[in-house]
């Protein structure tokens, strides 16, 4: 994972303070990093922050990470040598996540709940969100980007939200998009399906299913940058609160 410039982990640092406990933290800090945790940590984690060793999040001690300013250095850097990545997060989320950690994870990501409108989260994905340009809900939409129709049965509120506000980071593997280029100069842009060694298959812009052996490629090229715009801007907080009670309501055929 890539790290943060030495200048904007002391700033972050600076402005976390000594606050090593419980009660010191805004509640915004919390609730932004409930969201980013459920979004980055909890896979290793785990919702009670014990999925790793003997490692308690919630309960502590945590002899590395002392003070705010240590376990933000650890959060940024990672620790070598073991499964510890760094994570290149700004100031305000890094501020976020140390708040919710020393806050003993007060809500459990896994189980955070949208508190917006479905409907009207369904009207801004159909509509100014413009959403189906990309994705697909059951028989509407293009197959750019990963199909969402069961989406509120495999990712929780807190997750979709980080998508929302930063799809880049949180990108999974298998959704990363895809350039493929033939020996005769074909292209072929999509989205990753499988890959082995010799072969790859990939699903077009178009929903068109596409393999390849890899030796019949003069390039492949898989990028680590998502084609989703950020809506941090695009909308209010509670327009996104809206489309992230839509799509965790989403259950797949029969829902």
């Amino acid at each position: 994972m890539r790290t943060l410039p030495a200048t904007v982990v002391l700033l972050a640092t600076l402005a976390l303070g000594a606050q090593d406990h419980a009660g010191q933290y805004a509640d915004a800090d919390i609730a932004a990093g409930a969201r980013l945790y459920a979004a980055v940590c909890v896979s290793c984690h785990g919702p009670s922050g014990t999925g790793v060793g003997t490692v308690d999040l919630r309960r502590g001690p945590l002899p590395r990470a002392s003070t705010d300013a240590a376990l933000a250095r650890i959060i940024s850097n990672g620790i070598p040598g073991t499964g510890m990545p760094g994570f290149a997060l700004g100031p305000a989320d890094l501020r976020g996540i140390v708040a919710f950690v020393r806050s003993g994870l007060p809500e459990t990501p896994g189980r955070m709940a949208a508190t917006g409108s479905a409907e009207r989260g369904r009207t801004l994905f159909e509509g100014r969100g413009a959403c189906l340009e990309c994705h697909r809900v059951q028989d509407k939409g293009s197959y750019a980007g990963p199909d969402l129709s069961d989406i509120g049965r495999t990712r929780t509120a807190g997750s979709i939200q980080q998508s929302l506000l930063n799809p880049s980071l949180v990108m999974r593997p298998i959704n990363r998009p895809v350039r493929a280029v033939t020996r005769d100069g074909h292209i072929v842009n999509g989205r990753r399906l499988n890959e082995d060694t010799y072969t790859v298959q990939l699903i077009t812009d178009h929903g068109r299913l596409v393999s390849f052996m890899k030796d019949e490629l003069s390039e492949l090229t898989v990028s680590t940058v998502s084609t989703m715009p950020s809506y941090r801007e695009r909308l209010t907080p509670d327009e996104q609160s809206d489309l992230v009670a839509y799509l965790i309501s989403l259950k797949g055929a029969g829902q």
